[in-house]
């Protein structure tokens, strides 16, 4: 695993910058070279909380990187969906600023985990969606789902909108936190699984527990 990876997960809440701070520990620990990104922060004011808890769960404190502002570029002050939080705060979403950060991190890390706002047709402009955003870069994506009664709809939708746009699923993390009904659970990994290996065999699948905060 080396490179550039879009995290992003079927619906808002769904534990994304849990489980973004959650891999960059499993490949930290393991003495992996690796830093996580903030494609668009919202409802902030100066520093990325996603950034901040990203680094808690990695049990280390705001690095280099963090403090130019590379890991998080772009700050909005209003909770909502970048193309909104941008005009509310009367600024204009400056694409070129998050991908030249992105490329600096590259360079000086081998792995960068980029973090989406909310899901990957989220607009970050009123002309462009994230996931038109991953498309342009060839990012491979590292998508996040659960158990949770509505998840397998959301996850073959999501699917589907990778494959229609030639997007590479890299990986799956399944968030078991909360656990709200077994039986449902247990089939969502299930069906999940059988889409995969339908239209992502190379794709992997890894179940993330609680995390502790």
């Amino acid at each position: 695993m080396n490179g550039t990876y879009f995290v992003t997960g079927i619906d808002t809440n769904i534990g994304k910058s849990i489980a973004t701070g959650w891999l960059a520990k499993q490949l930290f620990d393991c003495g992996r070279s690796v830093i996580t990104q903030k494609l668009v922060q919202t409802g902030n004011s100066g520093y990325s909380e996603d950034i901040e808890l990203h680094r808690k769960i990695m049990g280390i404190d705001f690095t280099e990187v963090d403090k130019k502002g590379l890991t998080a570029p772009v700050i909005f002050s209003y909770p909502a969906s970048p193309h909104l939080a941008s005009r509310i705060d009367n600024q204009n979403l400056d694409l070129e600023i998050i991908s030249k950060a992105t490329e600096k991190l590259a360079n000086q890390y081998d792995i960068v985990l980029l973090e989406g706002a909310g899901g990957p047709m989220v607009p970050l402009t009123t002309d462009l969606l994230t996931i038109d955003y991953i498309a342009q870069r060839a990012y491979p994506v590292i998508l996040v789902t659960s158990g949770r009664l509505g998840s397998i709809s959301h996850t073959l939708l999501c699917f589907e909108a990778l494959l229609q746009r030639g997007i590479k699923l890299y990986k799956v993390i399944y968030n078991m936190y909360p656990s709200t009904d077994k039986i449902i659970e247990d089939d969502t990994l299930q069906i999940i699984k059988l889409y995969m290996n339908k239209y992502f065999p190379s794709a992997s699948l890894v179940n993330m527990p609680k995390v502790d905060l």
